[in-house]
């Protein structure tokens, strides 16, 4: 029988070196970044007097140099080791996050939060290495504090982005700064550098990982899915038109359904119906709740942008496994190959959704992300010759470790 992570035993995930807790702590902060804006769009749009399109670039421009740089952050890491990469995407981090705090402008805001997404892909693209390399009690219990990170912030960054915003939408930008800080300073002292990659990475590794028709194939239905996912995690405040806490208490439980399907239901589905049959099912459920979300009244809009948590949640595990797994590419560079497509559709939707209304109504920038949501659907039944390993359908062997590999990288 395997040993209980959390016993108090020397392999527990709670007995771990100074070392580990501050990157673990930093990495809650860094995933905590991703929706901290979401409850307070509509602040940020008040008191800059923006429209709902211009303050959705916040997304944009931070998705779109994330897609970037997942070309660089291996080629970086390979190079200057993971504690450098670290306390340097932490340091961007903390001075575009306070500069954030103190625009003037939409557009100042905008190039703020593009420095940022820079340093948040170095940290965490770099991260679960680190932690996995200076972990006590082998891998496993790295990799399970990792992914309770990963769930901690995307759940409690709406949370606090409101109590801090109900103040001022200015303050979440400083929190953040302040709290990365703290994690430059811990870092700084009580993590150890990191021996480096044998092999360096090179810039095009991972475009060429993409010559894969299998990875390729997870690359273009992820594309069209981030789009649905990111339509629901950018749009969707304007369309509650609720308070900070209101809002952020809305994100929280979404986030709490996103980390409980991702780590605990999703694995158990794949065992039990295979990994093409859930994601298949879970991309149409996804494309019928977003349209309903569209088309409800405002209790019905709350009780689907909650319930798209746990579709999201599925979808993300088993994404993760069809990536990992189709190819013979090393994960890092398979994993960076297939974020740097599917980022690209975080940063278009949240631009595109608040201009579809613009140009239509309300309800028509669900329609498309329920159209894509299907459209992703389509390419995993086109292809799903080709996103099998060993013409059999992929086992969820690794799928707590592979999902927060390619959700960091």
């Amino acid at each position: 029988m395997a040993a209980d992570p959390f016993d108090a035993g020397a392999g527990s995930i709670l007995r771990q070196p100074k070392a580990v807790w501050a990157t673990a702590g930093a990495s809650v902060v860094a995933f905590m970044g991703i929706g901290l804006v979401d409850p307070i769009l509509p602040s940020i749009a008040k008191g800059l007097d923006a429209t709902a399109s211009q303050v959705s670039l916040l997304f944009t421009s931070y998705f779109l140099i994330t897609a970037v740089a997942m070309l660089v952050t291996g080629f970086v890491s390979s190079r200057i080791g993971g504690k450098k990469t670290l306390l340097l995407g932490l340091a961007f981090v903390v001075v575009f996050a306070g500069l954030a705090g103190t625009s003037g402008s939409v557009a100042q805001l905008v190039g703020f939060r593009a420095g940022w997404g820079l340093g948040n892909a170095l940290f965490v693209s770099t991260a679960l290495a680190v932690i996995v390399g200076a972990a006590a009690g082998g891998s496993a219990a790295a990799i399970l504090l990792y992914e309770s990170a990963l769930g901690l912030g995307m759940a409690c960054g709406p949370l606090v982005g409101a109590l801090l915003g109900n103040a001022s939408w200015r303050y979440p930008f400083f929190g953040t700064a302040f709290l990365m800080a703290v994690g430059f300073l811990c870092i700084t002292a009580f993590l150890k550098e990191q021996p480096r990659p044998a092999r360096k990475t090179s810039l095009l590794d991972p475009l060429k990982a993409l010559g894969h028709g299998g990875l390729a194939s997870a690359a273009v239905s992820a594309f069209f899915y981030n789009y649905t996912f990111f339509t629901v995690l950018a749009f969707t405040p304007f369309v509650l038109d609720m308070t900070p806490y209101k809002s952020g208490a809305v994100f929280f439980v979404w986030g709490l359904l996103l980390a409980v399907f991702s780590v605990l239901v999703a694995p158990r589905m794949q065992a039990r119906f295979g990994s093409l049959k859930v994601l298949g099912g879970s991309l149409v459920l996804l494309a019928a709740d977003v349209v309903v979300l569209g088309y409800g009244d405002h209790t019905t809009a709350i009780v689907c942008t909650v319930l798209s948590g746990a579709f999201i949640g599925v979808n993300n595990t088993v994404y993760t496994e069809l990536a990992l797994g189709v190819s013979d590419a090393p994960r890092p560079v398979a994993s960076a190959g297939y974020n740097f497509v599917r980022w690209f559709a975080a940063a278009a939707a949240p631009y595109l959704a608040p201009k579809i209304e613009e140009w239509s109504d309300l309800h028509i920038p669900f329609v498309v992300a329920g159209a894509t949501a299907l459209l992703g659907a389509l390419v995993v039944l086109v292809r799903r010759r080709s996103l099998t390993h060993d013409a059999e359908e992929l086992e969820p062997r690794h799928a707590t470790e592979d999902s927060v590999t390619v959700f960091a990288n």
